[in-house]
């Protein structure tokens, strides 16, 4: 047992030990860079032929990630993508970053785990550290994956280590990267603990070790469901004081200035992100197997999901007073990424709302200059594909209506200010009152 894991820890000091990353997306592609990066080699597994075949070609399906990162690991042979499963027994530590969604029912989707556990388990050797990095609920890491690694006959902690390390990705941030962000980590064991301690130190400014897995799994939930239930206040005290002629942007503005005490969260259209809208629910799930309600979580769940219904109503209102229907009118929603100057789509309130105009008979269109394609995806399953339209003055004067959802800031707002007939900010872009400008 010693000799396993003193070899797998020196291979990891010594930067010989081969890195395995499963799930080639908005968590793991970085992470798979960064190691890269940092001269170790690099396995990237992906079901996606697609992103395999693009990323061999040091090309980048991510726009705030720098192709030219892509194309020097690929280049120096440290980096290499695969849609080949078979090659799991090959990385030396192998970190799963797949999906964890929801079921129509809102219970957590383990279906991706499950599978990518399986497959590791088809091709799992003595020696191996697995690290969870997907979000899901508290004993995920040590009640599931630990069960299915183990009926290999191997025992975790002797012949392979285990620990969960939640992601915390902040993509398109400027001031924030992968490997600047603090990074939680939890072992199903001591050693596992300590061996993926030593792996993350090595490109992570800074790791800290808490007790288990399990607590590591909840930290995660927490970070996330404290931003739910402020985001669902602030959405909340948007419709109050809407109702009392009162600006909650300039409410927002004025609390900002308190030097304690108060910690700023922005109204919108809707919770986006693969984390707010999601994780909520893992522990919502969790806590009913345990007995326990959570009602607050639901509550603000509640909130957020109402908000989607919220804007449309407020643009149907906006257009009746301009004694047009919904039907028949043409909106141009600007931006369907879930935050400004990213192209990621995940559970983005655009994927609400833009159904739900098109089921009242409105002719919709979309500017995005972070995803000029709309594909078929989990949040989109339908056949109806768009494209992003040009934001030119002609196309703005033709719409009977301009809804604000992502505040890009590569949009001419002041464009779109001059020219639209109806503007429906659910942003806060306008803060001085404007004829045509609805706040929502």
């Amino acid at each position: 047992m010693k000799n396993t894991k003193n070899k797998l820890l020196e291979k990891i000091k010594q930067g010989e030990a081969i890195v395995g990353v499963i799930g080639l997306g908005y968590v793991g592609l970085p992470l798979a860079l960064l190691y890269a990066e940092k001269g170790f080699n690099v396995l990237g597994f992906d079901v996606d032929p697609q992103k395999t075949e693009k990323l061999s070609r040091g090309e980048c399906y991510i726009s705030h990630l720098n192709s030219d990162r892509v194309a020097r690991v690929v280049q120096a042979g440290k980096f290499m993508p695969t849609t080949n499963f078979a090659r799991l027994d090959e990385p030396d530590v192998i970190i799963i970053c797949v999906p964890t969604p929801l079921t129509p029912q809102r219970d957590p989707d383990m279906s991706y785990i499950i599978k990518t556990a399986e497959q590791i388990r088809a091709k799992l050797r003595a020696g191996q550290l697995i690290v969870l990095e997907s979000t899901t609920y508290p004993g995920t890491t040590e009640e599931l994956v630990k069960s299915i690694l183990e009926k290999t006959g191997m025992v975790c902690g002797r012949d392979f280590y285990l620990a969960f390390s939640p992601e915390r990705e902040d993509p398109g941030s400027k001031t924030h990267s992968t490997a600047t962000i603090p990074k939680i980590i939890g072992g199903v064991d001591e050693d596992s603990a300590r061996i993926a301690q030593e792996l993350y130190d090595l490109v992570i400014i800074n790791t800290i070790r808490v007790t288990s897995a399990r607590t590591a799994e909840a930290v995660k939930l927490t970070e996330n469901i404290f931003r739910a239930v402020n985001i669902a206040l602030v959405n909340e005290l948007k419709v109050i004081y809407e109702r009392m002629n009162i600006d909650i942007w300039e409410v927002l503005d004025a609390a900002s200035t308190k030097p304690f005490g108060f910690m700023r969260f922005n109204p919108g259209p809707g919770w986006g992100g693969h984390c707010i809208p999601l994780d909520p629910f893992y522990l919502s799930w969790k806590a009913r197997e345990c007995g326990v309600e959570t009602k607050f979580i639901e509550l603000a769940g509640e909130v957020n999901r109402r908000m989607p219904e919220y804007v449309v109503q407020k643009l149907n209102h906006a257009l009746n007073e301009q004694g047009k229907a919904i039907k028949g009118s043409k909106v141009l929603v600007l931006g369907l990424a879930y935050k400004k100057d990213i192209d990621d789509i995940r559970e983005s309130p655009a994927y609400q709302i833009i159904p739900r105009l098109l089921s009242m008979g409105a002719v919709v269109s979309y500017h995005d200059p972070h995803v000029p394609k709309v594909k078929s995806s989990r949040n989109w399953p339908g056949a109806l594909m768009l494209s992003s339209q040009p934001l030119k003055e002609e196309i703005i004067a033709e719409k009977d209506a301009v809804l604000i959802i992502t505040d890009h800031t590569a949009v001419d707002y002041e464009l779109v200010a001059r020219t639209a007939k109806l503007i429906v900010d659910t942003r806060g872009i306008y803060r001085k009152p404007l004829p045509n400008v609805v706040k929502a």
